[in-house]
């Protein structure tokens, strides 16, 4: 009680534990839904619906377009409401609500409309597919602006980093985990089964962790924090928002940075692409996939460590840009392996051969490998621990932006903050589908390939293009874009201080013109 009491008398605004652990689940939530959607929405629409490979993917990419035009519109709209329920629970409750029905009538409801009536189908896929955009803008809208309420110290907002991605593991990692577990004993990704079996668990998941998230940020969701007019904050324009953008030059920067790494994010962990890597190329889907994305998930966690330590001393610019690097120098060896790959040559193919049995008290343990897996492993091992240790960064990084834009007009605007950022990041990850689409294409296969699809010529320069060279591209445009960021640690410690002065100042009776105008 003695460092929050210490904290309430400088104004600043810190979270307890609990907060900081609940509130984040809320990206688990929708991230259940992402890998529902966006993993497999293609391969339903093309394998259980019937619909033309180019165009599920090109309407995925669509309809990621519609979700990105409606963040700004659904933003404003946040800042504008502050009810009993608060400014942001609401949007977690209706999101939440319109996801779960349209996607269980997506994989559920639409398999039953018989086949011949193609024309409702694709009418159906459309209209449920558009439904569902509508409550995941409405949801995922509450992760980035929520975070302004929730504390302003620049040593908790690092952490928030940790606490996301412990909530998108328990959402989009655990769908994950359990997608081909379904499908060894269920049904396979081109069965109505599968779907039908995933589905009722995905919404189960996000409820419970929506629920989580609500009881986060119940007592933050507050007039009292929100920026420094509080119940004086003057509502923004629509017009205005332009001028914002023009005049907010780290949110640029931080918005062609996070566009650019969930590109990368998006192609590399595509299940199409997965498929062609471990299934199609290497022989051996159900032996790799698990193993590689628990590899993933176990370099990560020396390096959440790492980069919330640095982000507390040197801030998050510095601690984004480190840990990129090491990601794009590891991939270089990923790049280099897969380029030594040969068909049918089993020197230069992955193999991991792992057994346990236990019969009769005796147990016998066999474990085999190559060297072209091992290196894999460590290249991948640690590039793709390095990255997802700062793939969710930019996150607590918009409420620092949120926070400079109310230093730099006053205005408190989190709702358009955040899906602004949305908004790009959505443009340019939407290719991700029809960036796959295309390229599986372009070898000849009319459909998306599965796990059981035979290598086909011209595969692995598929699987070399997106796996590798597109992340690696999306990290080099990163480390460029944020060597100008101005938000440091340091800088933050300022624009924190300043902000402080001018909101005890108005509530103490001073205009927000003379405040703005007084502190500087």
């Amino acid at each position: 009680m003695g460092n929050e009491q210490k904290a309430a008398n400088t104004g600043v605004n810190r979270a307890k534990m609990y907060q900081l652990a609940l509130f984040p689940l809320n990206n688990g939530a929708t991230n259940v839904y992402y890998v529902l959607i966006l993993s497999y929405i293609a391969t339903f629409g093309n394998n259980v619906l019937g619909i033309a490979t180019v165009f599920a993917s090109v309407m995925v990419t669509g309809m990621r377009v519609f979700d990105a035009i409606t963040d700004p519109i659904i933003g404003a709209l946040m800042d504008r409401t502050n009810g009993k329920f608060g400014k942001f629970r609401p949007f977690i409750v209706i999101g939440n609500a319109i996801m779960a029905i349209s996607v269980i009538v997506l994989y559920m409801v639409t398999p039953l409309i018989p086949a011949d009536m193609v024309g409702l189908r694709y009418a159906a896929f459309i209209l449920l597919y558009a439904v569902w955009v509508i409550g995941y803008t409405f949801q995922t809208s509450v992760t980035r602006s929520g975070q302004t309420v929730l504390t302003n110290d620049p040593n908790q907002r690092p952490l928030f980093t940790i606490f996301n991605t412990i909530g998108s593991m328990a959402g989009m990692g655990l769908m994950q985990f359990l997608a081909p577990i379904v499908r060894s004993n269920v049904a396979d990704y081109d069965s109505a089964s599968f779907y039908a079996f995933l589905t009722p668990i995905g919404v189960g998941v996000s409820i419970v962790l929506s629920i989580l998230a609500i009881i986060g940020i119940w007592e933050k969701d507050n007039s009292k924090y929100f920026g420094i007019g509080g119940d004086k904050q003057e509502k923004t324009k629509m017009s205005e928002y332009i001028e914002i953008i023009k005049n907010n030059n780290p949110m640029q920067r931080l918005m062609v940075a996070g566009a650019g790494c969930k590109l990368a994010l998006s192609i590399a962990t595509n299940l199409t692409v997965l498929c062609m890597l471990y299934g199609c190329m290497m022989g051996n889907y159900d032996g790799l996939y698990l193993p590689m994305m628990v590899v993933g998930y176990v370099c990560s966690v020396p390096f959440f460590m790492l980069t919330v330590r640095t982000s507390q001393k040197q801030g998050q610019k510095a601690s984004l840009m480190k840990y990129v690097a090491i990601a794009f120098v590891c991939y270089i060896g990923v790049l280099a392996l897969l380029l030594l790959w040969k068909q049918g040559n089993p020197a230069w193919n992955m193999r991991l051969d792992v057994s346990f049995k236990l019969f009769g008290g005796n147990i016998d343990f066999s474990f085999g490998t190559n060297l072209y897996t091992i290196l894999f492993i460590i290249f991948f091992g640690i590039g793709y621990g390095a990255y997802y240790s700062t793939a969710d960064m930019p996150i607590p990084m918009v409420a620092d932006c949120s926070d400079y834009e109310t230093y730099r007009s006053g205005k408190y605007i989190p709702g358009i903050m955040g899906t602004l950022f949305s908004l790009v990041d959505k443009l340019v990850s939407s290719l991700s589908a029809t960036v796959v689409g295309i390229a599986v294409s372009v070898i000849g296969l009319e459909n998306l390939p599965t796990a059981e699809t035979p290598y086909a010529p011209g595969m692995n320069w598929v699987v070399i293009v997106l796996f590798c060279i597109i992340p690696m591209v999306a990290w080099a445009i990163t480390l460029l874009v944020m060597k100008g960021y101005e938000l440091t640690g340091p800088r933050m410690k300022e624009i924190q201080a300043i902000n402080t002065q001018r909101k005890e100042a108005i509530a103490n009776g001073m205009s927000m013109e003379e405040a703005m105008e007084k502190y500087k």
